[in-house]
């Protein structure tokens, strides 16, 4: 690719539990980047500005409230926002914050979700974002232990929030492990380590010693997806990743990421991201290049 996704070095410290940034701003200004802390984004008044987290590339709305995880591409830029000014609180913290055992108690369990889910990039609804958009305004007035309560607090109401979307496709991230099913984590692994060439629902079946039916039905329940939409949506993690990061052709990234034909990637792949992949391809290196 033409410009390198910018690798942003956090003002985070070794002994700093988190870190708050509020401020009014006339327009969007950062490049599209990653960092290896977790990130929670507010921002109100810059309607018609888009969004980038990952794969994913939508415009916003007036109110907006979104979490990524560790090394999650992401960015916002103007695109229609006309607004005069716009105002962004960003909260950055480390990974280290939850490891060890404390987070694999009971009443942690939502949070401990949560991070796992935002490494997809989770986008809180509207409900939730404009129950909470005071407290997070507040939030950098607080000092000391308060702000650090009341942070933990602003997380358990995002862990047990309702409509959550995650925003980026299955696979797009390298390391994932967001699947709280044994069963549908050994078979995601499994298509996986097998995207690039013809997978039987049989064989993926017969992996799990069940009938093609009951292994249907698993992974409906599990995923809300059949089988097919299940491991199409895998492969286009593995397919727009290609595409952002390596100029292969279009034609190309289809063949290795196991699709049969150009028609039937280029179908599938506008139904997931309602474009086709050399207009994905041409948006996300206009997104990366607005500085």
């Amino acid at each position: 690719m033409k410009s390198p996704i910018h690798r942003e070095i956090t003002p985070l410290q070794e002994n700093d539990c988190f870190l708050v940034f509020d401020r009014e701003r006339s327009a969007f200004t950062f490049p599209i980047h990653f960092h290896p802390e977790y990130e929670i984004n507010f921002i109100s008044n810059a309607k018609g500005g888009r969004r980038v987290v990952g794969d994913h590339i939508a415009e916003i709305d007036e109110l907006e409230l979104v979490m990524v995880g560790p090394n999650l591409y992401h960015g916002w830029e103007n695109f229609k926002n006309t607004q005069k000014y716009l105002h962004q609180i960003t909260i950055q913290f480390p990974r280290d914050l939850f490891e060890g055992q404390l987070i694999k108690k009971n009443i942690l369990k939502p949070i401990e979700e949560l991070l796992k889910n935002s490494q997809r990039g989770i986008l809180f609804s509207k409900k939730t974002t404009e129950n909470l958009k005071d407290r997070f305004s507040n939030l950098s007035n607080k000092k000391g232990f308060d702000s650090y309560i009341e942070f933990q607090s602003l997380l358990y109401d995002l862990a047990i929030s309702r409509d959550q979307k995650f925003l980026t496709n299955l696979s797009f991230q390298k390391n994932s492990d967001f699947f709280n099913s044994d069963k549908i984590e050994k078979i995601y692994n499994y298509v996986r380590d097998n995207y690039s060439r013809k997978i039987m629902l049989e064989d993926a079946a017969n992996l799990l010693n069940m009938s093609i039916v009951s292994f249907s039905r698993l992974i409906k329940q599990r995923t809300s997806k059949s089988f097919v939409d299940f491991v199409n949506e895998i492969r286009l993690g593995y397919a727009t990743r290609m595409l952002i990061e390596t100029n292969k052709s279009v034609s190309e990234i289809c063949y290795e990421c196991g699709f049969n034909n150009i028609s039937n990637f280029n179908r599938t792949f506008k139904k997931k991201q309602k474009c086709t992949p050399s207009e994905f391809r041409n948006n996300f290196i206009g997104v990366k290049n607005v500085l």
